[in-house]
Order: structure tokens, then sequence, then C-alpha cells
């Protein structure tokens, strides 16, 4: 069997010690091995970081512009431990500086709040049950009550 893919999520800043400061109230930590001046890796799990990299470093790994903050060019979800976590981290968030999203989602078995970062990317924080993960959300939905 062949090892995890890890994946890195490439983010483009406008200040990287300000982005690791809101995201460090958020309880992430960073790996420093592969941190410095002009990019931040955050760390989500064993499988999976985003490297919060200043705009000019960001620029010398495409040809293309940088979207801007008025756009969404992607939606970069996290899951949370429980429904009262989902809270506690969008809460944060807002308290340290990001901006509200979307109005809360609450199907039940699954529940989310979003939020915007300091530069404006979208962030989801989600909970689905144990169940739903088991079984299927389709499934766990179509259960009566």
């Amino acid at each position: 069997m062949s090892a995890p893919r890890v994946v890195f999520v490439n983010l483009p800043v406008t200040d990287v010690r300000a982005s690791q400061a809101f995201f460090g109230r958020l309880g992430f930590t960073f790996n420093e091995q592969f941190t410095d001046e002009s990019c931040a890796c955050m760390v989500v799990s064993e499988q999976a970081y985003v490297m919060l990299i200043a705009e000019p470093r960001f620029k010398d790994f495409t040809a293309k512009p940088i979207a801007d903050a008025q756009t969404t060019e992607a939606i970069v979800c996290v899951s949370a431990e429980d429904r009262e976590d989902v809270d506690r981290l969008a809460d944060t968030a807002l308290e340290a500086g990001g901006t509200p999203a979307n109005d809360p989602m609450d199907h039940g078995f699954m529940y989310g709040r979003s939020f915007h970062d300091l530069d404006g990317h979208l962030w989801e924080v989600m909970w689905m049950s144990p169940e739903a993960v088991e079984q299927g959300a389709t499934e766990v939905e179509a259960q009566p009550a």
C-alpha cells in the first residue's frame, strides 16, 4: 500500500505575520522549518498544510494574475470535533479580524459556518455526525427522526 498523499494549499497573503497571528488565534500551529519572512507553513493535520505565502513570493509560482478577494477562487474547509467546536472556531475567527461570509448551515447531521480571513479567502468550518460519516449523509438524512 502506498503512503497517504499530503495536501498543500497555497494561499497568497498581504502580510504573512498578521495571517500567522490570525490563524494562531484559531489554534493552528506552524512548522517553523518551512516558515520564513515570505511564507508560513500552517499545520492542519499530518496530511494537510496551508502555505500562507506573501503575494510577491506567490507570484513566483504562477504566470497567471492572483485572484483578488472580491472573487471566490476556492473554499477552504476544515473539520471540527463537534457543533460547539464549529462555533468556537468561527467566533474566534471573527474576533481576530475575520469577516462573516455565509449564514450558518444546519442540516441536523451536519453543521457549518464560514468566514473570510484577513485577505478575504473563504473558509468553512464543518462538523458531521459520526453516523453520517459512516453511513453517508443521504442515508442519515433519509432516516426518520
